[in-house]
């Protein structure tokens, strides 16, 4: 026995409503898919921050306002209205009243109940996407200011925790020869400020296994127990003698730190130490 009328009916529905549903999704962007409904702020990208600053909201002849589906093909016209539920203007019907859209210095707030704009701000306008704005991530801007601050509270650990010679080594590569000059605390205090200001390279110059040679051969030159030569290219003792030639492709004092690796460069190096100590 067959399906009664109703039944036929019913399923009928079904079917159409389904294909509806269909067409009308693979009739918009993908990236609507996962849309989250959100407050979002864009700004004007490379720093531009005009007073005011208003965008196209709307198709027309002289300024088309177009999205193309990559999927279907099709060109579909936008208009952004405060009385139709789509931005669709072959799925808006009646009158439309005009949506105008402004920057205000660089900024654009879009409340979540802006369903519209949102999607035409990030989605849809062909100026979007970093063309001309973008929509400021406060979950990532979240994510890098609390890897800063933990990058922070490492490197200022390390000043807490590291020794003063250690310490040192890592400011020369900031002050130069004039971190001879400082006091103890002087030399801290000015720790905390370049660990402070910038973290990741404080923490990466504590974990550089060389910087400690480094800083004892700069020391050593300072201090006139070997000698470096006008062309930075030999390093000599005070007698004259040649201790060794920099390669061509390598900073003097980083050769000199790989050299006190060596059989040979370890007893000079143990003689330095002892010398300045």
């Amino acid at each position: 026995m067959g399906p009664s009328g109703p039944s036929i009916l019913i399923l009928y529905y079904f079917i159409m409503t389904t294909k509806t549903k269909q067409s009308k999704s693979s009739n918009v962007s993908p990236k609507e898919k996962n849309w989250e409904i959100k407050d979002r702020t864009y700004i004007l990208t490379n720093g531009r921050a005009p007073i005011t600053w208003s965008i196209q909201t709307r198709n027309t002849p002289r300024k088309p306002l177009l999205w193309f589906n990559e999927e279907t093909g099709e060109t579909r016209e936008l208009r952004l209205t405060s009385n139709h539920p789509s931005l669709f203007i072959d799925e808006q019907k009646g009158p439309a009243l005009l949506e105008h859209v402004m920057f205000e210095d660089g900024v654009l707030f879009v409340p979540r109940n802006k369903q519209n704009l949102q999607k035409l701000m990030s989605i849809y306008h062909p100026l979007s996407n970093g063309n001309l704005w973008e929509e400021v991530d406060t979950a990532k801007e979240a994510k890098d200011e609390i890897d800063w601050i933990e990058y922070e509270l490492k490197a200022l650990n390390l000043v807490q925790e590291l020794d003063i010679s250690h310490i040192e080594a890592i400011m020369r590569t900031e002050l130069g020869s004039s971190v001879g000059q400082l006091s103890s605390k002087e030399l801290k205090r000015d720790a905390y400020n370049f660990a402070k200001g910038n973290p990741k390279l404080f923490i990466e110059l504590s974990e550089d296994d060389d910087l400690k040679l480094r800083n004892l051969a700069n020391r050593a030159v300072e201090a006139n127990i070997i000698k470096l030569t006008d062309d930075n290219t030999v390093f000599k003792f005070a007698n004259g003698k040649k201790i060794m030639t920099v390669p061509f492709d390598q900073h003097p004092y980083g050769a000199l730190a790989q050299y006190f690796k060596t059989d040979e460069g370890l007893d000079l190096m143990k003689s330095i130490a002892k010398k300045l100590a």
